[in-house]
């Protein structure tokens, strides 16, 4: 697995023309002081038609990625008895079996939660969101349609969009049976539901109010709160898990 920053790092030190692969390259639009730095307590920008746009790039705050639920009071994420003893094997074996150890995606929410940047885009009825780790995408479809019924389950799941206000709910569903909601392993089945709550709160900051609802794995729903960066003057930039990946054979947990 890549350490992005380190990554970065060295391709700075390579050369001028490597150096040059917009990692530096001014956001188009940003409002900036007049030291030339983005102004990220600047207003919430806009679409045509007055929502608040959501694009750009984003990056959350936090190790939330170990243990999504690290804001939690106890308690508050209760266990059905199968998912507590499964959630302790996990804990107990290191997580070596992790499946983004193997170059899974995250799934959702997980993805957000990675501490590698990612990408919203507004397209004509749909949100898409480009993650640069395990270099996958997320279609989150805003043109009416409903969740699939019968959908065949998949790692990120299927999603649809509508605005509250000045809140983008996405509601999501579809998932596989092998989820994964953090790095400590919290778990989910197929009959997991997410719903996220996106709020722009000025240019450079937005949280995502996720909650968990799964009665196969918890007792109740929970909800967390991520926090999220704008990151100015960069992009994505090229991930590929399974290159040189030659620690998968050392996960052997205790």
């Amino acid at each position: 697995m890549k350490v992005r920053w380190i990554v970065i790092t060295a391709m700075l030190m390579t050369s001028v023309t490597v150096s040059a692969q917009w990692l530096k390259y001014p956001t188009p639009g940003a409002p900036r002081t007049a030291d030339g730095k983005v102004d990220l307590a600047a207003p919430v920008p806009k679409t045509a038609d007055g929502k608040p746009d959501l694009s750009g790039l984003w990056l959350i705050q936090g190790g939330y990625i170990g243990d999504i639920t690290r804001d939690l009071k106890g308690g508050e994420v209760s266990f059905q008895p199968w998912a507590a003893e499964l959630y302790a094997k996990r804990r107990e074996t290191l997580s070596k079996d992790d499946p983004t150890g193997r170059c899974m995606v995250g799934g959702v929410p997980r993805s957000i939660a990675v501490p590698y940047p990612f990408k919203i885009l507004n397209t004509s009825g749909m949100v898409v969101i480009l993650f640069e780790a395990v270099h996958s995408y997320r279609q989150i479809f805003t043109d009416g349609r409903s969740l699939p019924k019968d959908p065949n389950p998949q790692w990120l799941g299927y999603s649809v969009g509508h605005w509250q206000d000045d809140t983008f709910v996405v509601e999501s569903a579809g998932f596989n049976d092998n989820v994964w909601l953090d790095n400590n392993g919290h778990p989910a089945t197929e009959n997991l539901r997410v719903t996220e709550r996106f709020r722009r709160k000025d240019f450079g900051h937005m949280t995502v109010e996720i909650t968990v609802d799964d009665p196969k794995t918890y007792t109740k729903p929970w909800t967390v709160n991520l926090p999220l960066l704008f990151q100015a003057d960069s992009d994505l930039l090229e991930y590929m898990c399974n290159e040189n990946n030659k620690d998968i054979e050392h996960l052997v947990g205790k």
